[in-house]
């Protein structure tokens, strides 16, 4: 066995089981009276969905704009890894002040003001040794993880503002479903090249056995759903969701190897064992998050 299959069968387990318990506490915190303090300040009486997920995205979000800074230094570009960082954070802080009832124009105003913020803070940031080279594609860098790394991961808070913490286990394990079959797939019967040129390892074979998991997993989890939450998700849409899933979830990887290859680098950083880095496991799951939000919103 592959020593990376092996590490990555070894932690992987433990990721899922840190998920569950992150994915429960959230529910039953949902059912848990506020203390008065809290109660005045943030206007419920229970602590609102979504509170655990927030205190663990966050850091999550902000050791991937670290990674994400790191690999575009190795570029030439100098980005600021604590304004990065910054950035993602308020990208997820501003999905947490959007209030329950807001009309659209307030929505947009508030996420916009905050991109505001983020451009402004960098353009200043970048210029304070007076000198204008390079403060352009610093700045873009920031905003790149301000939106790649903090609006994306606001789609999940968004998620569970409407629905059960349970139906982001199930995105994810469809998402993360696309990676497993699409590597079994491609190991076995693999022979035809994706993208030589960004991906080499990648195969139109792994690809379709890939969606073709996520699909089947999309079916199940809906059926389960169904069953256990009521959630008005169909098994045939739930399969079609999960494909939709998989797909985005393997353009999202994509992605992330685009910047990594650029950077010269295989993994975003060596912090999780047989996986790489931050951005190597939320890479695709980044992407399906909007998806996912809206194909929920139309089928709800």
């Amino acid at each position: 066995m592959p020593g990376m299959l092996r590490e990555r069968l070894l932690l992987g387990p433990v990721l899922i089981l840190a998920l569950l318990g992150v994915l429960w506490l959230d529910e039953w915190l949902y059912t848990v009276a506020t203390p008065g303090w809290a109660a005045r300040l943030i206007g419920t009486e229970t602590f609102p969905p979504g509170t655990i997920i927030v205190l663990i995205a966050t850091p999550i979000a902000v050791l991937a704009a670290i990674e994400l800074a790191g690999l575009l230094a190795r570029v030439g570009l100098a980005s600021s890894r604590w304004l990065s960082a910054f950035g993602a954070a308020l990208g997820i802080g501003v999905s947490c002040l959007i209030p329950e009832e807001v009309d659209a124009v307030r929505s947009v105003a508030i996420v916009s003001s905050a991109a505001i913020v983020m451009l402004l803070a960098s353009v200043v940031y970048f210029s304070r040794h007076q000198s204008v080279e390079g403060v352009v594609a610093a700045t873009g860098g920031v905003l790149l993880a301000f939106v790649y790394l903090g609006l994306t991961f606001g789609f999940l808070l968004a998620i569970r503002r409407e629905h059960s913490a349970w139906l982001i286990l199930w995105i994810l394990l469809t998402t993360k479903g696309c990676d497993i079959g699409a590597y079994f797939t491609g190991r076995a019967i693999g022979r035809h090249k994706l993208i030589v040129w960004l991906s080499p390892g990648k195969t139109w074979e792994g690809l379709v056995g890939g969606v073709l998991a996520s699909a089947l997993l999309g079916a199940v989890g809906a059926w389960a759903l169904g069953a256990w939450l009521g959630t008005p998700i169909g098994i045939g849409a739930g399969a079609v969701m999960g494909a939709v899933f998989g797909l985005v979830g393997q353009l999202g990887d994509l992605v992330a190897s685009m910047v990594k290859r650029d950077a010269g680098a295989k993994d975003s950083s060596r912090t999780l064992p047989g996986f790489g880095g931050v951005i190597d496991v939320v890479d695709s799951p980044l992407l399906v998050a909007p998806v996912a939000y809206w194909m929920l919103t139309l089928v709800s």
